[in-house]
């Protein structure tokens, strides 16, 4: 008890002490100017942005979505119980804030004749199951872009030319339509935000050169081991993007194209003699994805449209796939990708009071060679293989009040289903006969979503 009187009389000493020493050396105080240099450079270079998002939705039936049932991407086909009764078709609702956004924007510098800006992005998707869970901030986007003015070209015409290096929008995604909808249109349009390095060179006033090398992340290939980036990580090779723009006035046109090469499998094996043997694997999938997109504005109209021919590309969030088309001797793998067409079309007009309406559809090509087993779109645990066709409508109609918006949106999305699908991928149609002499059929099932959207920008 003694040694603990005499330690807490000690510190009693020590702390006076202490604080006299303090008093001798103040900490320095913020002066005006430096309070103002401060404030200069974050009004200067630093925007924080954001907005509190709420939907509010109803679907008619069970359907394939994500981020908390709030990004919808198609209905599931029939599922018959023992007396004949589709379980699919059963409505339900939800009311969800965590597409809720905050973003900072960096910009305003410059190291010679090159400018630095960048921008990092977050909301709340993370951590959620269905419409179960607690939501977490995750990564949207987060970028850092240089960019060099007034380059030298021909006669009197400059050239400047952007780097951006981080995870932003897919060049291909990035051209939406006009709805308040989560999912902007996906799996009619491609969405994805990847890991990149993309150039865009602008030659003159009209034109501009795109140029990407693009990894994968969050929005991955399907494939033996499942949805992974595991196929881009061992085939070395990034995706490449190169497309073409032009600009006059209110009109734009814009073309590309994605090259993809992955390497689904790594290694072979087959049982012998009653053991199993191992081999290394060698053979790539390679598929391309060209795309066209116009858009065309006059004051407070706008008028958008995108034709997609989808190669492999269910990491874009497009309809298709790939499978394996043979192994030789050598234990090389041979692929083929499914192909699907998607395209759609989308109307706005006005400000304070706006009208919109989009429309889509997409078409399973299949493939060109037969495949002894393939992969394909899948989402939220159904797999799309006997999709046949589906199109979407969608009018909104959209009050915006200063920072405050106000939507109402119906979406109706129809998928066409067959009972059989072809080694190559399609789907046989109605009527076809098969090899067994039966004939095949194809049916409709359809959701209908009514969504209330709040929204406040800051």
């Amino acid at each position: 008890m003694k040694r603990i009187l005499a330690v807490i009389a000690a510190a009693a000493i020590a702390c006076p002490a202490f604080a006299a020493g303090a008093e001798e050396t103040p900490a320095p105080e913020k002066t005006p100017e430096k309070e103002t240099r401060v404030k200069e450079e974050l009004k200067n270079h630093f925007s924080l942005y954001g907005f509190i998002r709420n939907y509010f939705a109803f679907d008619s039936r069970e359907s394939a979505s994500g981020t908390g049932n709030l990004f919808y991407y198609l209905p599931f086909d029939m599922e018959l119980d023992s007396n004949g009764e589709d379980l699919n078709a059963t409505p339900s609702f939800r009311f969800l804030s965590i597409t809720s956004r905050v973003g900072l924007d960096v910009k305003g510098y410059r190291v010679g004749n090159m400018d630095i800006s960048a921008k990092v992005e977050t909301d709340f998707y993370a951590g959620l199951s269905g419409s179960t869970g607690t939501a977490t901030l995750r990564l949207r986007q987060a970028y850092m872009k240089l960019g060099w003015k007034d380059l030298p070209m021909c006669g009197d015409h400059k050239a400047s030319v952007s780097l951006l290096m981080g995870q932003a929008w897919h060049p291909m995604a990035a051209d939406q339509p006009d709805v308040i909808s989560l999912a902007t249109g996906a799996p009619f349009n491609p969405f994805n935000r990847s890991p990149q390095v993309t150039m865009d060179a602008g030659l003159g006033k009209h034109f501009t050169l795109t140029a990407a090398l693009i990894y994968q992340m969050q929005y991955t290939s399907v494939g033996p081991e499942g949805a992974s980036a595991n196929y881009m990580k061992y085939g070395i090779l990034p995706e490449a993007y190169l497309g073409f723009t032009y600009r006059s006035g209110g009109f734009l046109a814009r073309a590309g194209a994605s090259l993809l090469s992955i390497k689904p499998y790594r290694e072979y094996s087959e049982f012998a003699g009653g053991s199993e043997n191992i081999y290394k694997a060698s053979g790539r999938m390679t598929a391309v994805s060209p795309y066209f997109y116009l858009q065309y504005k006059y004051k407070s109209f706008t008028l958008k449209a995108k034709t997609v021919y989808g190669s492999a590309a269910d990491f874009l969030n497009q309809v298709s796939g790939y499978g394996v088309t043979g192994i030789d001797g050598s234990h090389h793998y041979s692929y083929a990708a499914t192909h699907t067409s998607s395209s759609w079309i989308s109307l706005s007009i006005g400000k304070k009071v706006q009208g919109m309406l989009m429309a889509g559809y997409i078409n399973n090509l299949g493939a060109t060679e037969d495949m002894t087993q393939y992969w394909f779109f899948s989402k939220d645990g159904g797999n799309f293989k006997n999709l046949s066709q589906a199109y979407r409508i969608v009018p909104t109609i959209v009050w915006n009040i200063g920072k405050f918006t106000l939507g109402l949106e119906y979406e109706m999305t129809s998928a066409q289903y067959g009972d059989y699908v072809f080694a190559n991928g399609k789907v046989a149609k109605n009527g076809e006969v098969l090899s067994n002499g039966d004939e095949a059929t194809r049916h409709w099932v359809t959701n209908h979503r009514v969504q209330l959207m709040t929204k406040f920008n800051f």
